[in-house]
């Protein structure tokens, strides 16, 4: 078995959630949920089929965004593997959404950050073993820093 890591290749405004599903409606599924959870949502949703034909199934209501999120799934190519590319909405309006769709076993990360996955590879084939989401920390948060998440989170609506 090699581990190798794979990063996930995208313009750094553009949010992801990465995750295993286990079922080939998996794409009809999320894609339904994703246009349910936010009005005009721009996203690219890609699911790689493990078994025969073994194909990456593909939808979205973004050109671009799909293309990210099939060129992802080609890159990672591990068998069950989903990634879902959003535009003009983040993580936490759907990940909810995405969560509840019965075929979603599990989420890596949801995230605009720079991305790897850990990646097995065996005679078999390819498994996610986790994500490298962001950067290591740099320190602890100081008082003054504190202050200013409260007021940025107030600001822009996701806190009273």
């Amino acid at each position: 078995m090699d581990l190798l890591t794979v990063p996930i290749r995208k313009p750094d405004d553009i949010n992801i959630i990465l995750g295993h599903s286990h079922f080939i409606k998996s794409v009809e599924d999320l894609y339904e949920a994703l246009v349910q959870s936010v009005p005009g949502i721009l996203f690219g949703v890609a699911f790689c089929e493990a078994s025969a034909p073994r194909l990456i199934r593909f939808s979205g209501t973004d050109e671009e965004m799909t293309s990210l999120a099939r060129r992802a799934c080609a890159d990672v190519a591990a068998g069950h593997f989903f990634a879902v590319f959003l535009r003009n909405a983040f993580p936490i309006n759907v990940l909810k959404a995405v969560q509840a769709v019965p075929e979603v076993c599990t989420v890596y990360c949801a995230t605009a950050n720079p991305v790897e996955l850990v990646v097995a590879e065996s005679g078999a084939g390819r498994g996610v073993l986790g994500v490298i989401d962001g950067l290591s920390p740099l320190g602890e948060e100081t008082e003054e820093r504190q202050q200013e998440r409260h007021a940025f989170l107030r600001r822009i609506g996701y806190k009273l």
